[in-house]
């Protein structure tokens, strides 16, 4: 029995051996390509993607945001992979916690998505240095993305132990894993341009090396219209239906759809219609495309020191559909979501056939692809950017709204306008929390000790990264200056200037220990000039200039080679001239003392340094360092620090870097927006005349129940008895649909590929997960007019429209209610096209909030 019993397991032992090995060969991914599509497993997809970078969220955020992307409609997660991040000195690696990549992927493969792992490793992205480490810049003989041996070397051996990373963890489609496409450079066609023939040269190396890496999965080149096969060159934009691939026999992929723009301190904040974003998707998928991937559909958040530019805000929200925090952002997510399903419906007949296009005048036409009997998609079009349209097709009229295109699977019902948003409308507020701060210590920068510490001189100025290479965001430039007793202005007379030229990017001017004045650049105009009058006594004065970097360049041709720092110094008004201090002897010291005793760190002794005292004293104080403990608030949403108390400088909670924070108001104009034409990121601003920035995410994996540490560093001064936790909640939701919308959920493919109308449209409301529909502010079935926020009744209105919502709304998450006559009783006005219009409040559930049984 025993020897049966031994030859039973062994048996069963090899059988589990032989279907796990079975399954992963089935599980294995052939991806090939042509001119029509991505090819998986021999069949042609249209994929739909969305980039989410690893390291603007956290890893417990992961999973969350993956599945609202796969919910929302996407095949694939799209990612750069950020050099300075992983190689933060040469052959020092970091692959944990927010860098670890091979997490990232398995959870993307987890959720059941495709991967685009774009490693460059030149990102751009608003990244700091591009994602370049800064010691790359110091490799003797270094010229970055250039026919330049020491560049190549070591781009080289980064995306080797890159692919190696994937390839040992079976990650390549090829290998069973998600990863389809893999992107090597990064919009190089700028560059290409300017450097020539040692551009090309390099690109056709950059190509063979990565194709030699043998992935099993195409490369790609976005923004590079001479990549080499077999690369397949893609483009980015805003939209890219006038994009053509470099041969005919590659498909059309867009690789980067912006649906929105990156936000710069002191900028607005720039919101992209997603009316125009469909219709730009739209435009693309009708002309053949069969990739689209949007930049960013999570943006996130900077972290730390890592947001580039220079001067990009510590918030990277992109206006994505997916918010810096992880909430769904409506109707962004809602309409795409529709969109993607609308172009789902049609993948047979858009990879199987190319468009016969029909034109019914100027600006509209009608994009057909017929596969055969029954097998048909039409795409009808209206460019007029004011005027709508009535279109006849297959003996139907159409009516299509400005700047739009209506879907239609089939080829008869339209199931999506990219014009006609009949999702819900999300009302996001930061709301306060019952955390609060205490136990509020200080710790001043010690200006008169500066050059006690490790400093060094030479002679003349240094730029400020060559000093510092990137250990911090600061460098005192320190001097001093002999002044004779019988200079006129200490008898009265009109008081010196002092002028410093910087290349950037901030600078602080101490003269004898006081603040006499600051100056900024711009992300547009990084380099600056300070000139004021100065305090200056007779004898020896001390002038310390503190130097401050607001993230590195991540664009620009050689951007490596671009200066930082203060250029120039000259005092003027002496009674013997002007004297040009720029090359005396300079003492150099990197960082802050606060830094170097580490104040940020939770595991510091509480009594290094750190005083209690009262914070009115320090109100507005320059250089300053405040902690506090805080516990973390019952409420279970995302969280930030609101710090518009404060002016400039850098936030830390439990050690972990928030980012850098700037009081800085957005100039811009934020009076016009409209979905219509083309659109451009000063298009359509808001928050102008506001602080660019007010909160700063707190990711709650980041905090304890209790005894929260904050650490702040204040440059400018500011009253930090001020700052507030917040939290950001949906608090209202609305929904606005006609009773003919066409939603197209309500259309399904029969098996002859006509599409099927399914009766009367629907309208939905949704609060976040935790939230509850607590109360109708606003119901109307007939010609309501308006919008979110401001809703009114029409001329026609059912009396009974609030009790309709509130009977199967209330006490709910969510909850569905038809537009229709029968819904409502009867129809208040026969003859009319009725509306519906709700505008609804979200409550957060708590120990004395009971929500309506109705669940």
């Amino acid at each position: 029995m025993a020897q049966m019993g031994t030859f039973s397991v062994s048996k069963l032992l090899f059988f589990i051996l032989t279907v796990l090995l079975l399954g992963s060969e089935l599980i294995q991914c052939s991806i090939a390509y042509d001119k029509k599509a991505i090819i998986i497993n021999g069949q042609r997809r249209i994929l739909i993607s969305g980039s989410i970078h690893y390291p603007r969220s956290t890893p417990e955020m992961w999973e969350d945001l993956i599945r609202k992307a796969k919910d929302g409609g996407l095949d694939v997660i799209d990612t750069y992979v950020f050099w300075n991040g992983h190689e933060p000195s040469p052959g020092h690696y970091n692959f944990e916690g927010r860098y670890n990549l091979v997490r990232f992927i398995k959870t993307v493969q987890k959720v059941g998505l495709y991967a685009h792992l774009r490693i460059g490793p030149y990102v751009c992205a608003e990244w700091n240095f591009g994602g370049f480490p800064v010691w790359l810049k110091y490799v003797p003989g270094i010229s970055f993305r250039t026919n330049n041996e020491p560049f190549k070397m070591a781009m080289q051996g980064f995306t080797k132990k890159i692919v190696q990373m994937m390839k040992n963890e079976n990650l390549f489609a090829s290998q069973g894993g998600p990863i389809i496409l893999s992107q090597i450079e990064n919009e190089y066609g700028p560059e290409i341009n300017a450097l020539g023939a040692a551009g090309h040269a390099y690109i056709n190396w950059a190509a063979k090396m990565a194709v030699g890496l043998d992935t099993g999965v195409p490369w790609v080149m976005c923004k590079e219209n001479d990549a080499p096969d077999p690369v397949i060159n893609t483009c980015n934009g805003f939209y890219c239906d006038e994009f053509t691939p470099n041969k005919p026999y590659k498909p059309s992929l867009w690789t980067e759809a912006w649906s929105g723009w990156f936000t710069e301190f002191g900028g607005a904040i720039h919101k992209r219609p997603v009316q125009d974003l469909a219709f730009a998707v739209a435009r693309f998928i009708q002309k053949g495309g069969s990739f689209v991937n949007y930049y960013m559909y999570h943006g996130g958040t900077n972290f730390g020191r890592t947001a580039g530019g220079p001067f990009i805000t510590t918030s990277y929200d992109y206006d994505a559909p997916i918010d810096e925090y992880g909430l769904i952002r409506q109707p962004k997510y809602g309409h795409l979501q529709e969109l993607h399903r609308a172009i789902k419906l049609c993948e047979h007949a858009l990879v199987s056939s190319d468009p016969v296009v029909t034109s019914f005048g100027a600006y509209q036409h009608a994009h057909v692809f017929s596969s055969g009997p029954g097998k048909c998609a039409a795409f009808l079009s209206n460019f007029h950017t004011s005027s709508a349209a009535t279109v006849i097709f297959n003996n139907r009229h159409y009516n299509l709204p400005p700047w739009s295109i209506s879907i239609l699977p089939g080829c008869k019902n339209v199931v999506f306008n990219t014009a006609r948003v009949g999702v819900q409308t999300s009302g996001m507020q930061m709301l306060p929390t019952k955390s609060m701060m205490f136990s509020w210590e200080t710790y001043d920068e010690d200006i008169s000790s500066l050059g006690e510490g490790s400093t060094f001189t030479a002679a003349g100025l240094l730029d400020q990264i060559n000093v510092t290479r990137d250990r911090s965001d600061y460098l005192w430039y320190i001097t001093s200056i002999d002044i004779s007793p019988s200079e006129s202005f200490l008898r009265g007379g009109q008081k010196p200037t002092l002028t410093v030229d910087s290349a950037g990017h901030a600078v602080h001017i101490f003269i004898n220990g006081l603040l006499a004045g600051s100056a900024f650049g711009t992300r547009k105009k990084r380099g600056f000039t300070f000139s004021g009058p100065v305090n200056l006594l007779a004898g020896t004065n001390r002038i310390a200039l503190l130097s401050i970097a607001v993230g590195l360049p991540n664009v620009g041709l050689h951007y490596e080679t671009w200066k930082t720092g203060i250029q120039g110094v000259v005092l003027h008004g002496l009674d013997h001239g002007n004297k040009d201090l720029t090359w005396k002897k300079w003492s150099y010291q990197v960082g802050l003392k606060g830094e170097s005793m580490n104040l940020v760190s939770p595991n510091l002794d509480s009594s290094v340094g750190w005083v209690q005292e009262s914070l009115a004293a320090h109100s507005n104080r320059p250089l300053t360092w405040y902690k506090a403990k805080f516990n973390a608030p019952e409420e279970d949403e995302p969280l930030a620090l609101d710090m518009r108390s404060m002016g400039k400088g850098q936030v830390w909670v439990n050690g972990h870097s928030i980012g850098r924070y700037w009081m800085t108001y957005a100039k811009g104009d934020c009076n016009v927006c409209t979905y219509t034409g083309t659109f451009r990121p000063l298009k359509c601003q808001s928050g102008c005349n506001q602080p660019t920035q007010q909160w700063y995410h707190v990711p709650s994996s980041w905090l304890k129940p209790t005894q929260n540490l904050l650490v702040v560093f204040e440059e400018l001064g500011g009253d930090a008895s001020k700052i507030s936790l917040k939290r950001r909640s949906v608090t209202n939701v609305c929904a606005d649909a006609y009773e003919n919308h066409s939603a197209v959920e309500n259309y399904s493919i029969e098996s002859n590929d006509e599409s099927k109308v399914l009766p009367d449209a629907k309208v939905h409301l949704k609060c976040t997960t935790g939230q509850f529909l607590s109360s109708i502010n606003f119901a109307s079935y007939g010609t309501p007019s308006g919008t979110c926020g401001s809703f009114h009744k029409g001329t026609c209105h059912a009396p009974n429209s609030q009790a309709v919502l509130e009977k199967d709304c209330l006490g709910k998450e969510s909850c569905s209610v038809n537009v229709s006559n029968g819904k409502f009783g009867a129809d208040p006005c026969p003859n009319m096209l009725k509306r519906l219009s709700i505008e609804a409040v979200c409550s957060t559930a708590d120990k004395t909030t009971q929500p309506n049984s109705r669940r």
